[in-house]
């Protein structure tokens, strides 16, 4: 039973709720797990500008996703920031480059799930997941969130990312803040959560 965790991050805080992610993945009998990255559409120039480049280092070691890793993965845990309320343009780009094995029906059937990450509080988190769903549904997935089982989201005592779509992180307007505990107990709980279902259907 195969799980994907994918991934775009720009300054790292996606890459590390994905890493919490896969541990949590790891944890399911039977799960065979692998992190990949989307490839980058940006310019190392621009990159540079906005002072990812130097961060990105930190998780070049991902290999890129290949077309073969897609068609043989079981479920897909997605990883993505918020850009405008939305995923973020490398991820779009990746995800409209799927439509030969959309044809052949591809990821019919096949468990998928989505976590974010906002500059804000109110910076996107949820809708970013939100619009991010009908796309795995053309595919024919099955969408899998962040129950309630998982006592994180009702904490009041600190501020926290997380919704029932799916575990999500704030990074601060300058990208300050990195995961809490609680929001990457999430993520562990959410890639825990998926590779169950996923281990139901297909192990």
């Amino acid at each position: 039973m195969k799980v994907l965790v994918l991934f775009y991050s720009t300054w790292g805080h996606i890459y590390r709720m994905m890493e919490a992610t896969a541990e949590g993945a790891k944890e399911v009998p039977g799960a065979d797990v692998i992190m990949r990255r989307v490839p980058e559409t940006a310019s190392y120039e621009l990159l540079k500008q906005i002072g990812a480049a130097d961060a990105q280092k930190a998780f070049d070691h991902v290999p890129i996703v290949t077309l073969d890793e897609m068609a043989a993965a079981d479920a897909f845990i997605f990883g993505t920031p918020t850009r405008y309320g939305n995923m973020i343009g490398q991820m779009r780009t990746f995800l409209d480059s799927l439509g030969a094995l959309w044809a052949k029906d591809t990821f019919v059937g096949k468990v998928s799930s989505v976590i974010s990450s906002s500059g804000t509080q109110h910076g996107g988190q949820e809708s970013t997941i939100l619009t991010f769903i009908p796309t795995l549904l053309h595919l024919g997935m099955i969408y899998v969130g962040l129950p309630y089982s998982f006592g994180g989201q009702r904490r009041m005592d600190e501020i926290t990312g997380g919704s029932p779509y799916g575990a999500s992180t704030i990074a601060g307007a300058h990208g300050e803040r990195w995961p809490s505990e609680n929001e990457l107990a999430a993520a562990l709980y959410q890639g825990k959560h998926v590779a169950s279902i996923a281990a139901k259907l297909f192990g």
